[in-house]
């Protein structure tokens, strides 16, 4: 069995363990919080055999494997440490954020034979060969729009004169970094790095980005990529062929995919999906990856992340 513990008490943790706890391979150990109190509720919620004190704890024990998903100022420092120590990392997006400090982890990680990559659901999704062949399918592209926009469960808090973390620049988050990178990945995934970006962000008062676009320029095809935490989508993203129609409707979760043809007869691709299902594939794959340090499949999502880093990075404006 691989012992692995968990860094944050959010839902987007529980998310992971409920997705992990469909790999027989992993058992979840330990738990670190801030917070000993949250830290400890949490554990008895989801039957976590420990919580650690502190983060010198976590370090020193012989969990194996870290879920982190702390603030996003606090990824570089925490991964590295863990690897220094010995262990497998898989952390929440952005891992870092710029693709120097992913580089420099990456070698770590590769000198110490250790996993480490990102928790990004659309590359370890059976649908992102599903999505590939579809687009293989429908001619020539020209033209695609990528969209996620979600309004911010913090975003009233906001309005009320509070400052989330979600909102607070120096925790090095921001509606790229939260929601824009999820329209990166199968951006550069199908079609490959842009010759040029065009990007546009607005900012809100607190200096953190709420929304922004960005053009993603190649020499035969144009790439919209649209992202917002201060409204709600209720489109779909859409890739355009001049033979059909391939539409996305969760960018995030690369599930509720449709082929249309040019006369508007629709085919599903993949149907809605529930989340713990995209976790576990997340969960399974560091389960492999952890049993062959040189898996194709991690080498390919590193070299992937890299190429997202260096793409957002040319988007902040």
């Amino acid at each position: 069995m691989i012992k692995y513990s968990v860094i944050g008490t959010s839902w987007i943790t529980n998310s992971f363990i409920e997705g992990a706890n469909l790999c027989d391979e992993l058992l979840l150990d330990g738990v670190y919080s801030r917070s000993v109190s949250k830290g400890s509720i949490f554990a008895e919620e989801t039957g976590a055999k420990r919580v650690f004190g502190s983060f010198e704890e976590l370090l020193c024990s012989d969990t194996d494997l870290v879920y982190v998903a702390s603030p996003n100022v606090c990824h570089y420092s925490q991964c590295k440490a863990l690897l220094e120590n010995g262990k497998h990392v898989i952390c929440e997006k952005p891992v870092t954020i710029t693709a120097e400090e992913f580089s420099e982890l990456v070698s770590l990680a590769r000198k110490k034979n250790l996993v480490y990559f990102e928790a990004i659901m659309y590359m370890h999704s059976p649908a992102r060969r599903i999505l590939k062949e579809a687009v293989e399918s429908i001619g020539s592209i020209r033209s695609a729009s990528f969209d996620f926009s979600q309004l911010s469960s913090k975003y009233k808090a906001l309005v009320n004169g509070e400052l989330p973390n979600i909102f607070n620049p120096e925790m090095k988050t921001g509606a790229l970094n939260d929601l824009g990178i999820y329209c990166v990945y199968p951006a550069i995934d199908l079609f490959g790095e842009p010759e040029e970006i065009i990007p546009v962000q607005h900012f809100l008062s607190t200096g953190a980005d709420g929304c922004g676009s960005a053009v993603f320029k190649y020499s035969d095809k144009l790439i919209t990529i649209t992202y917002s935490k201060t409204g709600q989508s209720r489109g779909v993203s859409q890739i355009f062929g001049d033979l059909g129609t391939v539409t996305i409707g969760s960018i995030s979760q690369t599930d509720n995919i449709y082929l249309y043809n040019n006369s508007g007869e629709k085919k599903e691709l993949v149907p809605d999906i529930d989340k713990k299902y995209h976790m576990g594939n997340e969960a399974k794959n560091a389960a492999q990856f952890i049993k062959n340090t040189k898996c194709e499949l991690l080498k390919e999502c590193q070299e992937m992340n890299l190429k997202v880093l260096r793409a957002m990075e040319k988007m902040r404006v």
